[in-house]
């Protein structure tokens, strides 16, 4: 039998395998248990309903992301587009990369459980979306980037990143999900930078003129 303390922490990975894969209607407390190696009797010693379960997986999922946002922090968002650029799309590639099932509960969040989802999206995801959307802004007012606007262009880089792996598979000649991390980090860094310099800052052409930063 496992041990008491260890229950609740296998219960909530079961269920985090479980609804990324299977959704929220699509998976029974009986399969979650059945997972994490405990009856469902001991399951609801622990958690009330359901719905707490995913509540708890979910946030579990989003406490991986803190550690990226390091490179995000104030200090950090004084660094020139060529060196922010791929700092953002590094945290974006990461977290789909590293944490595919963290992207696919947000979407179980907002498509099947609705209730508290957006508030508990917004908690986590809120601070990295404000990160970048402030960074646009300020080099907007400085002529440093187009004159775009930093909301929609904050959630296209996002969604281009995040949502990439499985909507690559039905765009013709769209090669990145074989790709090497560094060739993924590249290629995204020079569509947003083409797509965010004016026109008399164009794009570095070099790679090794960009910052490409890579988790160790």
């Amino acid at each position: 039998m496992p041990r008491k303390t260890d229950v609740p922490s296998r219960i909530t990975r079961a269920a985090i395998a479980l609804f990324s894969r299977q959704g929220y209607h699509g998976t029974s407390t009986r399969d979650i248990a059945r997972l994490a190696d405990v009856s469902e009797v001991t399951l609801f010693r622990y958690f009330e309903h359901k719905e707490d379960i995913f509540w708890v997986a979910l946030s579990f999922c989003f406490e991986s992301l803190q550690p990226r946002f390091s490179a995000l922090e104030p200090n950090g968002r004084k660094a020139t587009p060529e060196v922010f650029v791929p700092r953002i799309l590094n945290v974006l590639i990461d977290t789909a990369t590293f944490s595919p099932e963290l992207v696919r509960l947000v979407a179980v969040a907002l498509l099947e459980v609705h209730g508290k989802a957006e508030e508990v999206c917004r908690q986590h995801l809120t601070p990295l979306f404000t990160a970048i959307s402030s960074y646009l802004h300020q080099n907007i007012e400085t002529g440093t980037i187009r004159n775009l606007n930093p909301a929609i262009t904050t959630l296209g880089m996002a969604l281009t990143v995040l949502a990439q792996p499985e909507l690559s598979k039905l765009v013709d000649g769209c090669h990145i999900s074989r790709m090497d991390l560094r060739d993924v980090l590249e290629t995204y860094t020079q569509f947003w930078l083409g797509a965010l310099l004016p026109p008399e800052k164009e794009p570095l052409q070099s790679s090794s003129e960009i910052s490409f930063e890579l988790p160790a």
